[in-house]
């Protein structure tokens, strides 16, 4: 009974063993070939460590498994059922990823740009990234321990015995001891190189132009010299042109030793502080000077390559007065946010003026006191300067306005593209000042539309305009700013 009992238990194990074993084959079957999801597949050359029923995975996350892995053609074509809300798209890649250094790999996916076609049941996955494979890494770590086997064992062969370390010893020695002797040779003679290399400087740059001649005197006469030599060979007749080569040879040797002298000679004078050069060269209070000087200069000409010249021409049609008003504007600008504008106007109403006439008389048939105010337009060009002064998007801007005072307010908007100016002017030609108000929009560079309404406030005299204005930045104008008359 005993023996009985203990088979009975080795039976009920074993059947629980294999139901056990066949339910979880069954379960993960399930999972890892379930129906549900889609199917793409992907071409790879190496599927070497892609195991089926293996995951795949997005940013580390599983997404789906390996259904099949098989042969097609010379290439590995390997199934993947992906879940059903993980949408991959025309762009998406896959690349083969060790999970471990033992030839184990899963497969990485990247979904790809969102907006394009997604990819549909059947369909394949094009774009197939190359892996670094582990056999691939450990020949690279074989050949870089070899080449580190080569330099030790060169290290070792060349400053590993005691002769090598002594010579290493010796070398930073002599070294140290060079670098010492060098930094106080420099310390002690440093005003005497400066001196020397200035003197060198100027020596060569004063007898170039002598020495280039000597040079060429000398190759001249040493070609004549051999030209003749070569005619007189066997005619002792002719040996007094010879002479007269080496007298010309003589005189230029002179001429030479002559030169040298004078080298020495203005060497020394520059020495010793003497004539222009030399108190250049020692009077630091002159060096100062000419220094300002030239920094003074250098700042001038920084700034007036700063200056900006733009020049504006404009034309408006007036509706009401069925005119043109003509424009020509050049403003001045040394920084960006400030400029001086001068304007020549040409206005069909003119220059208008205001004459105020008092009359008082003792007649008893008039008036005691009387006044007479007349006012009288002309035909004339008028005159605006004004300075401007930015601020952000505001420019404020004051002087004269067409031959009159007056202020202008501007605003500037959209990379300075449209811009709404507003001037105030007229003071004490007319009894209401002149309001005037225009919008203006860069269209094409350089080139505005313009429209906008004159003398606001004055319904009699009020009218509307529109018109085209060229503004352009003319840069061979400011070249003559220096030479223009000044007070």
């Amino acid at each position: 009974m005993k023996r009985f009992t203990t088979a009975a238990k080795v039976g009920v194990f074993a059947v629980v063993t294999v139901v056990a074993g066949y339910l979880i084959y069954d379960f993960v079957n399930k999972g890892a070939g379930s129906g549900s999801g889609y199917v793409v597949f992907a071409m790879m050359n190496d599927a070497a460590g892609i195991a089926k029923h293996s995951q795949v995975r997005v940013a580390g996350i599983p997404v789906g498994n390996i259904e099949s892995v098989k042969l097609a053609g010379n290439r590995a074509r390997i199934d993947i059922r992906m879940n059903p809300d993980v949408p991959l798209y025309d762009d998406a890649s896959v690349t083969k990823v060790a999970s471990s250094l033992l030839g184990e790999y899963y497969l990485a996916i990247a979904p790809g740009t969102e907006g394009k076609r997604e990819l549909k049941d059947g369909d394949e996955i094009k774009n197939v990234l190359g892996a670094t494979s582990t056999d691939d890494l450990m020949r690279e770590i074989a050949l870089i321990a070899k080449d580190v086997r080569r330099v030790s064992n060169s290290l070792a062969q060349s400053i590993g015995t005691e002769r090598g370390e002594q010579n290493i010893k010796d070398t930073l020695q002599n070294l140290a001891d060079v670098t010492d002797a060098l930094n106080k040779t420099v310390r002690e003679n440093r005003d005497s190189i400066r001196n020397i290399i200035q003197n060198v400087e100027g020596i060569t740059e004063r007898g170039a132009p002598e020495i280039d001649r000597i040079l060429e005197n000398v190759r001249v006469t040493t070609k004549d010299v051999r030209e003749l030599m070569a005619k007189n060979e066997g005619a002792p007749e002719k040996s007094g042109e010879v002479r007269q080569i080496i007298d010309k040879v003589n005189r230029a040797s002179d001429n030479l030793e002559s030169a040298l002298a004078n080298i020495n000679s203005a060497t020394e004078r520059i020495e010793r502080g003497e004539g222009t050069l030399g108190r250049l060269s020692k009077d630091e209070h002159l060096i100062d000077e000419v220094e300002g000087i030239a920094e003074g200069v250098g700042s001038f000409v920084g700034s007036l390559n700063r200056v900006q010249t733009v020049v504006t021409l404009r034309n408006d049609f007036q509706f009401l007065a069925g005119t043109i008003k003509s424009y020509v504007e050049v403003r001045i600008q040394p920084r960006e946010d400030k400029y001086y504008s001068i304007e020549v106007v040409n206005d069909p109403r003119g220059a208008t003026t205001i004459v105020q006439t008092d009359t008082e008389t003792d007649n008893p048939n008039e008036p005691l006191h009387s006044r007479e105010v007349r006012t009288i337009t002309r035909n004339g060009l008028r005159f605006s300067v004004q300075f401007a002064q930015r601020f952000g998007p505001l420019v404020g801007r004051f002087g004269l306005k067409e031959s009159t005072g007056g202020v202008g307010l501007d605003l500037l908007l959209f990379d300075d593209r449209f811009e709404l100016q507003q001037d105030l002017f007229g003071f004490g030609e007319v009894v209401v000042p002149r309001w005037r108000v225009n919008l203006g929009y860069e269209f094409v560079k350089r080139l505005w539309l313009l429209a906008g309404v004159d003398d606001i406030m004055a319904p009699t005299r009020r009218d509307y305009f529109v018109g085209l204005q060229l503004r352009f930045n003319d840069r061979d104008l400011k070249t003559i700013l220096p030479f223009a008359p000044s007070p």
